[in-house]
């Protein structure tokens, strides 16, 4: 599994300290993000991927 040295979290997470943070860390040649609540699952993304994913989730929140 890719780890990250650093990872960081999201200013959209709320709680900085809370346990429902999304975080983002660098790989090698890819992102990785986890939820802080379970660190031990990681996914692993290119900046495109990432990228796609934002805009999906825009879009769907933009159509409710």
């Amino acid at each position: 599994m890719a780890q990250a040295g650093d990872w960081q979290k999201s200013s959209f997470s709320g709680d900085q300290e809370g346990p429902n943070c999304l975080e983002i860390g660098a790989g090698r040649s890819t992102l990785l993000l986890r939820e802080s609540e379970d660190p031990g699952t990681v996914l692993e993304t290119t900046g495109a991927g990432l990228a796609g994913l934002i805009c999906h989730l825009r879009r769907t929140a933009l159509s409710r």
